[in-house]
């Protein structure tokens, strides 16, 4: 796992970036944030190749613990990738409501994701 410091704006961003799943059990998930956050990174980028297919089963709710801990640190994530391979509704209906937000967002493009987090 490589983290890449971006700074836009005066605001430190993380970009993980890794050959390998980052993210295959909520602890990883916990355990990236802690890592970071004391690393002084509120705002992180994952790539979605990097985060196990299960994460996008809502019925197991792997994403929902994840995403609440970073919630509660307010710690802003987003996930960038392709996801059109996830055409259930509760997956793209969960994409669709989370990228109205600033908390967690998934964008297609690490450039669009910079931009998010360079932002209030």
């Amino acid at each position: 796992m490589q983290i890449e410091s971006h700074t836009i704006n005066n605001i430190p961003i993380a970009e993980i970036t890794s050959e390998e799943y980052i993210i295959e059990k909520e602890e990883d998930g916990l355990d990236l944030l802690g890592n970071l956050y004391y690393q002084g990174f509120d705002r992180i980028i994952v790539h979605e190749k990097n985060i196990t297919p299960a994460f996008f089963d809502l019925k197991n709710g792997m994403a929902g613990e994840i995403l609440q801990k970073f919630s509660n640190y307010r710690v802003r994530l987003v996930i960038v990738g392709n996801f059109s391979a996830y055409t259930g509704k509760s997956i793209t209906d969960f994409m669709y409501e989370s990228n109205n937000g600033k908390q967690v967002n998934f964008l297609e493009s690490v450039e669009k994701a910079l931009g998010k987090l360079s932002m209030d």
